[in-house]
């Protein structure tokens, strides 16, 4: 006889609560004291030789000519779009974070919605190639989860109609694309360097293109368009890496390849234990790529499954187990694009599908084989009682 969970009465599997994700860091040793010594000693706490040292070596594990550290992936995104001129029709997925989208609305860009594919959750070429008009000027894809989009029939595309190419690897770091690590495609990719991800900077972004106007676009852009002059050259913003995230981003760069492999392994376990219970589905990775698994998202069948997405995830906070709903909802029926949504409405069938049933658990690089355990075993328990839990959250309304 299974447990009963947590829900039904029983004991939760954790007594303390598990986060969706816990950074994996550096440790704090003399090599590390030294260097955050070294800054309160001097003073130089924004554009010293820490931020040169840590755009070079990012530069040098992606293969591109340039690596220009930002404060956050959004503004990254926002400066190239500016940097490349976006305007028009701009075409980009609906099942992605709302800071995929946004800086295309600041640039005065028109974001066009297409669907995704419904195994590898990223954007469908297809449906790429059949929204491009005569207005549109740019494509932006997302790396989901980690998994690396379809970049060469993107490119192809991009090439065949004269577009700009923009990947959002905000969850891409670590993430490899037919062996080659993502970041040297299109005419950038865009990284996050925040706490959920593999590099971690504590906060920050990277832009990486071996495209030098765009790289000094950037640089300048990140300085309120000032060249050093005071003659701003455009409107630009304050978008500096201070000196601590480089150096926690140096730190953590020396760690990535270890905590890539050591997250595959965590997804892996997760695929084999969960993959026997019948409703879940995950998403699909080509066999010559390697996701970071940013996130460990899966979808939930409730005609299998026996629960929706969000009762499981009830079901899993009364076991301490923390989750997130990604991406729901889809940006394109966000209050902030309302004005576009008639337009969309019944043409992202997969998205309208994938979102409600998507559900991230918890993982990181760190993460041992008794959570890993114990999160399977909530879910295996929830399952088996799976009536009873349905009609006790019925019950609960």
């Amino acid at each position: 006889m299974v447990d009963k969970p947590a829900i039904l009465g029983g004991t939760p599997i954790f007594n303390q609560f598990v986060p969706l994700v816990q950074p994996t860091l550096p440790p704090y040793d003399d090599r590390l004291a030294r260097q955050v010594a070294e800054l309160f000693e001097t003073g130089m706490l924004t554009k010293g030789k820490y931020l040169s040292e840590f755009e070079a070596r990012v530069a040098e594990y992606l293969g591109v000519k340039h690596a220009v550290a930002v404060s956050s992936c959004t503004l990254g995104l926002l400066l190239t779009y500016q940097g490349l001129g976006f305007e028009g029709e701009v075409i980009v997925p609906s099942f992605t974070f709302m800071a995929t989208v946004h800086p295309l609305v600041w640039v005065n860009a028109e974001p066009v919605f297409v669907d995704i594919d419904p195994y590898t959750w990223n954007i469908d070429p297809a449906k790429v190639e059949a929204a491009i008009t005569e207005r549109t000027t740019a494509i932006v894809a997302v790396h989901n989860f980690g998994n690396p989009a379809p970049v060469a029939e993107l490119e192809a595309i991009a090439h065949r109609y004269g577009l700009k190419l923009v990947f959002d690897a905000a969850h891409g770091f670590g993430s490899l694309y037919r062996g080659r690590p993502v970041g040297g495609f299109g005419d950038a990719e865009v990284f996050s360097l925040s706490p959920t991800k593999l590099l971690v900077a504590g906060e920050g972004g990277i832009v990486a293109t071996n495209n030098d106007d765009l790289a000094e676009h950037i640089r300048v852009g990140r300085e309120y368009g000032n060249p050093g002059d005071y003659d701003s050259r455009f409107p630009g913003l304050n978008a500096r890496l201070p000196e601590f995230n480089a150096i926690l981003g140096l730190r953590s760069l020396e760690m990535l390849e270890e905590n890539a492999l050591r997250r595959n392994r965590v997804a892996a376990a997760f695929r084999e234990r969960l993959g026997q219970i019948p409703g879940l589905n995950f998403q699909r990775v080509h066999p010559e790529d390697r996701s970071s698994y940013k996130d460990f998202s899966l979808l939930v069948d409730e005609a299998a499954f026996g629960l929706t997405r969000d009762e499981l995830a009830l079901a899993l906070r009364a076991e301490n187990i923390d989750t997130r709903k990604y991406h729901d909802p889809p940006v394109h029926t966000h209050t902030a694009y309302r004005y576009l949504y008639e337009r969309y409405r019944d043409n992202l069938p997969v998205t309208d599908s994938i979102a409600p049933r998507s559900l991230s658990l918890p993982i990181w690089s760190h993460m041992d084989e008794a959570t890993v355990d114990g999160i399977c075993t909530a879910i295996e328990r929830i399952h088996a009682y799976a009536d009873e839990v349905k009609a006790a959250l019925k019950g609960a309304k």
